[in-house]
């Protein structure tokens, strides 16, 4: 049995969420194995944005590989240490260009979901703004503070309008004018579609828009150092929306906003901004519509000659997830059956040679070593544990040996398999 013990809430939700095949939001270090070296390279990366650089990293693993795990895995690590996480996935509506307002909606769903380590489940963006006019009260001349401040942003691209946004945000502040407040966050949420609006209501002659969205995440990135935290990570996920584009201009206007981020965090235009994106082997490595399909980046990312044979680089701007050993997903299915039994109040009888027949189980399936992933696996142990917990007389053991779960298993398969799987479960043999 573990000795740490789950809140419930973040058990419902650990326990709920990956029933239904998605990564919780809250509770990751409680289940979180494997991924060590992966998650060093990308703190490595935060240190680096710490100290005012940049960084850009693309995640690359099949569906239900751990991917968006180890995403929220690091979301978590930096909201923990300082860091404002902004994180949204794209979408057909949700691109990083598009003639239709979609790279404007992408920047929309990133501040909506701007979180912090006291609002992590994002919103964050008013607290942020409060707590920058809360530290400004408290200096000696707030004025010649503010001036400090926004005097460097004021200079880079778009930046002007954005700190007269920010400075009316505090003039609003100071009157209790909380109209004008409310105004100046619509604004920084980008949703002013035309420069006469934004000029009528917030006095800037200019809205943020499809092309300019990008800047204005820079801009947020030195802004937030000022009020406080360590910087900005921006968490991008499903780049397959991209490489379903159908149209080959489009899909090559959308890499073209990729390669624009990359040299800017590696040519240090961008500060204080670390951006993460994840997608599958095919969305990013395929030469005729993923983000290869741009020579410009395909010459940039593609891995060296000493890479692959086992060997990994972490310093590369692309990570490649390896599959979850056999010992870390018996260490995962032994944390959940604690959760589980945490969470519903009945005492774990599920044992570690159970847990390794159900592996060994899930491992015989039918082309379970090209396609079988941490998702299904997770998916198909808690279906078993809430099946037990809900018929006491049901044996794991039995359940195990049922058609309904051993059935997918061909002899033909099984036999192949069972060389690998009987020498990597070994030494777990009771």
């Amino acid at each position: 049995m573990g000795d740490v013990r789950v809140p419930r809430r973040i058990a419902a939700v650990i326990i709920n969420s990956l029933k239904g095949g998605v990564v919780p939001r809250i509770g990751l270090p409680y289940i979180t194995v494997g991924r060590e070296r992966e998650i060093q390279a990308l703190l490595h990366d935060l240190e680096l944005v710490a100290d005012g650089g940049a960084s850009f990293r693309f995640l690359v693993g099949r569906y239900g590989a751990g991917k968006s795990f180890l995403l929220q895995t690091i979301r978590t690590h930096a909201m923990g240490n300082g860091f404002v996480v902004a994180d949204a996935d794209l979408s057909p509506e949700r691109r990083l260009q598009g003639g239709q307002g979609q790279g404007l909606a992408t920047y929309r769903e990133l501040v909506r979901n701007l979180s912090t380590k006291t609002r992590p489940e994002g919103g964050a963006l008013s607290l942020v703004l409060d707590r920058w006019v809360a530290a400004l009260r408290e200096r000696e001349d707030p004025e010649a503070e503010l001036a400090s401040q926004l005097e460097p942003i004021r200079e880079l691209v778009c930046g002007f309008d954005f700190t007269e946004v920010l400075r009316g945000y505090w003039r609003a502040s100071l009157e209790g004018d909380e109209e004008r407040r409310a105004r100046s966050v619509r604004w920084l949420r980008g949703e002013y579609r035309t420069k006469t609006e934004a000029r009528a209501e917030v006095g800037v002659n200019a809205c943020i828009t499809d092309d300019t969205w990008y800047e204005y995440l820079k801009l947020f990135a030195q802004f937030l150092v000022g009020a406080g935290y360590r910087g900005l990570v921006v968490l991008v996920d499903e780049l397959v929306n991209l490489y379903k584009i159908p149209n080959a201009t489009s899909r090559q206007y959308n890499y073209e906003k990729i390669l624009t981020m990359y040299n800017d965090t590696l040519q240090g235009k961008a500060r204080h901004l670390g951006i993460i994106m994840g997608g599958t082997p095919q969305s990013v490595e395929d030469r005729r519509r993923g983000v290869f399909s741009y020579e410009a980046l395909r010459s940039r990312l593609t891995q060296g000659r000493f890479a692959g044979a086992g060997l990994s680089d972490m310093l590369a701007p692309v990570i490649h997830l390896e599959p979850l050993t056999y010992e870390e997903l018996l260490v995962l299915t032994e944390k959940l059956a604690d959760i589980h039994a945490g969470y519903f109040g009945y005492e774990r009888t599920v044992t570690e040679a159970q847990l390794v027949s159900f592996l060994r189980v899930e491992f015989g399936r039918v082309g379970a070593d090209t396609h079988l992933t941490p998702r299904e696996v997770i998916r198909d142990f808690i279906e078993l544990l809430d099946i037990v917990c809900q018929n006491p007389d049901a044996s794991v053991d039995e359940l195990l040996r049922s058609d309904a779960f051993a059935g997918a298993v061909s002899a033909p398969a099984a036999a192949a398999a069972s060389g690998d799987v009987d020498d990597a479960f070994a030494e777990f043999t009771i």
